[in-house]
């Protein structure tokens, strides 16, 4: 469960389904929000040390909370990886003065940049680009930005702005002499995620893609932040997909869609698991850990973890 960057796809074809599963998990990122020191103690022991941890930014909440959050990670030796949400910022000053704290005190080196979830822009950021466009994250020092991608598409953006809004972001980093990695939104089935890869190669976008899945967590938790995030979701869909409905009564995982990308990977090109923390960054460390080092029983459609 190496860094992406670090870690080396080591399952050869006709290898044994477990190994080809333990190698995808050990390329896994995570995305979390707020920690306590208890948290991070917890993570310490299931996520190998420099694992790449996405740190959120929430609208309700203090920008300061980011700055500490991924400050703390950097201390317990992980890499935090901060979104900025550009309809959060109130005025240039704002976005250039988080980043500048970021970098500062969490050595921040990696951002994803977002439009945020608000419906109107706080100040003169109405989407990602308009961040990229100003040069200031190659000014304080970032190497690598963060994009965003939608396998089940956006509830109020069609498919062809989010296409050509892909190709805008990366043209522009590119011009800045920033790395490009498409981070995407969580999807809850395996098929939307292969024809946004698919979608994805055929425009010639040979960036990485970290898949966007859901950490183990109740389903009445995956079915709100569903909801939440436009996820295309509804109980009679998730009853088709064997794997996030064998635990109705406990948590839910992503096992069926983790072993069939698995599967697929040479297939998909640059590609690696992203999980929500939904159920907390500590719960989905420790599940993801069990299947990069292989402590999995396979079952007819995807795994369970050892106990």
């Amino acid at each position: 469960m190496s860094p992406p960057e670090a870690a080396a796809d080591t399952s050869p074809r006709g290898a044994d389904p477990i190994a080809r599963i333990a190698a995808f998990a050990q390329t896994a990122s995570f995305e979390t929000t707020r920690l306590s020191a208890e948290d991070i103690e917890q993570v310490k022991r299931a996520a190998p040390k420099g694992s790449t941890i996405y740190v959120a930014a929430i609208p309700s909440r203090p920008l300061a909370e980011q700055v500490e959050t991924a400050r703390n990670l950097r201390e317990a030796g992980f890499e935090p990886v901060p979104h900025l949400a550009a309809r959060n910022f109130e005025s240039v000053e704002a976005m250039e003065g988080q980043l500048r704290q970021l970098v500062e005190q969490a050595g921040t080196r990696r951002v994803l940049v977002i439009a945020g979830d608000r419906p109107d822009a706080a100040g003169p950021f109405k989407d990602s680009l308009s961040i990229i466009e100003t040069g200031a994250l190659q000014r304080h020092g970032i190497v690598e930005v963060g994009i965003s991608g939608h396998p089940d598409g956006h509830p109020r953006v069609s498919d062809a702005v989010l296409e050509q809004a892909m190709s805008d972001k990366i043209a522009a980093a590119d011009r800045a002499g920033l790395n490009v990695r498409i981070v995407t939104q969580f999807t809850m089935s395996t098929q939307p995620i292969v024809d946004f890869v698919t979608r994805v190669r055929a425009r010639g976008i040979k960036n990485h893609i970290s898949i966007g899945l859901a950490g183990p967590t109740s389903m009445t938790t995956l079915l709100r932040f569903a909801k939440l995030c436009g996820v295309k979701a509804s109980t009679q869909g998730l009853a088709r997909n064997i794997g996030l409905v064998k635990n109705l009564i406990g948590a839910s995982t992503a096992d069926p869609i983790v072993r069939a990308l698995a599967d697929m990977k040479d297939q998909l090109g640059d590609v690696s698991p992203h999980f929500f923390s939904f159920g907390g960054l500590p719960a989905t460390t420790r599940w993801v850990n069990a299947a990069a080092t292989g402590r999995i029983t396979l079952t007819s459609e995807g795994f369970e973890v050892a106990k």
